[in-house]
């Protein structure tokens, strides 16, 4: 089978973005499995690799950089020292610009997917980039509403009904309108990533009180919301289960019992996969023309350019991303 190229885009060049990068592009087993190509300026990625202790990544992994130019404000590479691990306007430019280029290479074929670096909120927002972070920019760019975020870690697969809320709203946005939309989008993207989803592998729909409820004892969301959401979702031919007590749902799942697992707020579905492989756990996201994952950890500026951050979450990414491009 031809291998996918990966857009694999810098990140924050003051964070750990260009490490991590250079870093997983340089393990050959990743060229095994796709054809990575490092989307940022080339010298700060040389830069990166040289302190690294790689010699030429490029050159000896045969790795294809697109080189995107620093602004027109950024010190220059060897003055960069100054600036790591901190909060730039020229740094959240780039990044920016690393993830337009990225977007224009699979749009126009060059590549089949994108995995992204950690990029920072305040420096985006230094640059006057109008977004908060990569999922909105790619929505933007691709004229995509709502975008569905998956997480997955050791086969262990978990979409969310909400994400960024308070919990109080979180809780308001369990409707029964809401969770058949969610039904149908996550299952139709684990089928386009080639997961089987059926009767004997559903998608489990996670319960939002403790115990799913117990029939009202704790709470009356289930009674009233999940379970006649899931039975209209069930009566429309959707192989999906639930609620299912949160207390329970992500271990069956991760032992084969579903398929995935709708979780319905934030830290309801991160603290389980997060748990279960913090440095593994990757995020992805479904709705654009192509697909996207991410690591699932910020710019750790508290050791940006020390030789201290760990590849795993990058080299997963990229990884997931060949798996599961389409």
């Amino acid at each position: 089978m031809e291998r996918k190229t990966i857009a694999v885009t810098m990140g924050d060049p003051l964070g750990i973005g260009p490490e991590i990068v250079a870093s997983a592009i340089a393990d050959p087993e990743l060229d095994r499995v796709c054809r990575p190509l490092a989307v940022g300026n080339r010298r700060v990625f040389d830069l990166a690799a040289a302190r690294l202790g790689i010699d030429s990544f490029e050159k000896r992994f045969g790795v294809n950089i697109v080189d995107v130019p620093l602004p027109p404000d950024a010190p220059g590479v060897e003055s960069l020292d100054d600036y790591f691990g901190t909060v730039q306007a020229f740094a959240g430019r780039h990044a920016f610009d690393c993830i337009v280029k990225a977007h224009e290479l699979c749009a126009n074929g060059t590549a089949q997917a994108v995995a992204t670096a950690p990029v920072n909120k305040e420096a985006l927002r230094a640059a006057n980039v109008p977004f908060i972070g990569h999922t909105e920019i790619l929505a933007a760019l691709t004229g995509t509403s709502d975008p569905l975020t998956m997480f997955e870690t050791d086969g262990l697969r978990v979409f969310f009904l909400t994400r960024h809320v308070a919990l109080r709203r979180a809780c308001e946005l369990v409707t029964t309108e809401r969770l058949l939309d969610y039904i149908d989008r996550s299952i139709t993207a684990l089928r386009r990533m080639g997961v089987t989803v059926d009767i004997d592998h559903p998608l489990a729909v996670a319960g939002l009180n403790p115990h799913s409820g117990e029939h009202g004892l704790f709470g009356m969301e289930e009674v009233e919301i999940i379970a006649p959401a899931v039975a209209e979702a069930q009566a429309a031919g959707y192989p999906v289960n639930g609620p299912v007590s949160a207390d329970s749902v992500f271990h069956l799942a991760h032992k084969g019992r579903f398929a995935a697992v709708l979780s319905l707020y934030h830290d309801q579905g991160h603290i389980a996969t997060k748990t279960l492989d913090f440095e593994r756990t990757i995020s992805l996201t479904h709705g654009l023309p192509y697909l996207r994952t991410s690591v699932d950890h910020g710019t750790a500026f508290d050791i940006a350019w020390q030789q201290k951050a760990s590849p795993v979450s990058m080299l997963e990414a990229v990884r997931l991303a060949a798996k599961y491009a389409f």
